[in-house]
Order: structure tokens, then sequence, then C-alpha cells
């Protein structure tokens, strides 16, 4: 479920990534070409983008879906940035979070995306949340499993651990949790892409030196997009893309 999205490269407008090419995340919202869970992904959006000289990114997030919003497309044509994480929302469970439930979620130079969804959710994950400081639970945006993922992840990174690390890691812990959970995560700090390719599909368009875009579906049909194989952790910058396979939980 869902559809998500991450760039880096010279700063162009978020419309000529998000809404201009013939299947940008916009035409994705209600027509995916890939997508192996739903259909439509009408259930919110959002977008969250760095300026020049400021490591924390702002964000633009509706309940709503993305063509229903005149605003966003004002906001992407003028708006320019050489880095940004995006993504459309078909909700696993209807909720009253409203944009608060909408990728990304932030937090200092973050931003982060979950395409997919866990099993058994909200049970499956009470031990691990349980885990979590009261402080940190206290403080989601949401009460959705993409949230709590999140949630996960940034304990991680504000632990110390390497971006890498901290989505291997908390794919790893949810899918032992629970099995069967899609788990496609996304995560930027403005310099460089962390991702999972786990239940779902996952591409990416690597052009040294002028862009890389990390995507669940390619946005055209440049024939330098290469698919991400599922079990997959990829690190990528503006220069190289790592792929490294991660492997299923113990039983």
């Amino acid at each position: 479920m869902c559809r998500h999205i991450a760039f880096l490269g010279a700063p162009e407008p978020l419309g000529r990534l998000l809404v201009e090419p013939a299947h940008s995340l916009f035409r994705q919202s209600w027509a995916p070409r890939r997508q192996r869970y739903g259909t439509v992904n009408a259930d919110g959006f959002g977008v969250g983008w760095y300026a020049d000289g400021d490591p924390v990114p702002g964000r633009y997030r509706r309940s709503g879906p993305i063509w229903g919003d005149r605003s966003f497309a004002d906001l992407a044509r003028v708006v320019r940035s050489g880095a940004l994480l995006a993504a459309v929302r078909d909700a696993t469970l209807a909720g009253a979070d409203g944009e608060a439930a909408a990728a990304p979620f932030a937090a200092g130079p973050w931003l982060f995306s979950h395409n997919g969804a866990v099993t058994g959710w909200p049970g499956s994950l009470a031990a691990l949340a349980g885990g979590l400081p009261p402080a940190e639970l206290l403080s989601m945006e949401a009460r959705c499993d993409s949230a709590l993922v999140w949630a996960l992840v940034l304990h991680r990174l504000r632990g110390g651990d390497e971006e890498g690390q901290a989505l291997a890691d908390t794919v790893l812990e949810v899918a032992a949790a629970a099995p069967g959970s899609r788990l496609n995560l996304l995560l930027t700090n403005g310099d460089t892409i962390t991702a999972t390719a786990w239940g779902d599909t996952l591409w990416y368009l690597a052009e040294p030196g002028r862009r890389t875009v990390v995507a669940s579906e390619p946005y055209d049909d440049d024939p330098h997009w290469r698919e991400v194989p599922d079990r997959t952790l990829l690190a990528a910058s503006r220069t190289d893309v790592l792929l490294t396979p991660l492997k299923e939980p113990p039983a």
C-alpha cells in the first residue's frame, strides 16, 4: 500500500519530479502500474524537501488525495529543491489521524516513509512498542502502523545507529514479530537515501553527478531504471548506489 519516492540531485521544481512525468507520483495516486496491494492511494499525501543552508526539511501534508489539492499544484510549480521525499497513502486501516498519518514523518534532519502494512496490527507489535521509552511513544504523530515503525527506526537513529543499520534491524525485528508484513521503508537526510525492499516493489535511477531517484515504481520509461530485489537494503548518495541482501528472521 502506498507509493513513495526520494530524490537527490540538482535543485528542480517539485512538480518536475512529482507531477510532470507520465507516470509520476501524482498519477500513481489513482493509476499505479506496479502496486501489488491496493489500487488507489487516496488516503493522504505528503512531500518533504530541503532548502539550501537548512538541514531541517519542510513538509506539506494533507489527509485527502493529492489530485484534490489545488494548493499543491502551485507549491510544486514554484518550490525547488535538490533533495526530497514524497508519498501518497493507501491506509492499512481507516482511522481519524488525518494528515498526521501521512508520510513523510520527520525528526531532525530525517524524512521517512513506509510502503506496506504490518500484519496483526496493532497487537502484533505490542511488545516492541513496550520497549520504547514512554516519551517516544507519547510523541508519535499518529496511531497507525507506519508511525510506530518510524518510532522504532528513530529510536535506533537517536541511539547512534547509522541509517542502513537502523532500517535493517527494524525490518528484521518487525518481520519476526509480525510475519508476512510488508516493510518497504524509505529514509533520507538530504544527503543520502536509504531504503528496504521487503514485500513490495522498489526501483532506482542512478545518474552519477546528476540525480539519484529511489521509488516504489518508475515515473517514466527511462531504460536506466533498475528494480531492487526483494529482501534488500539500498544505500544511495548522489554518486553511487549499494545493494545489500537482507536475511529472513529466524522462525
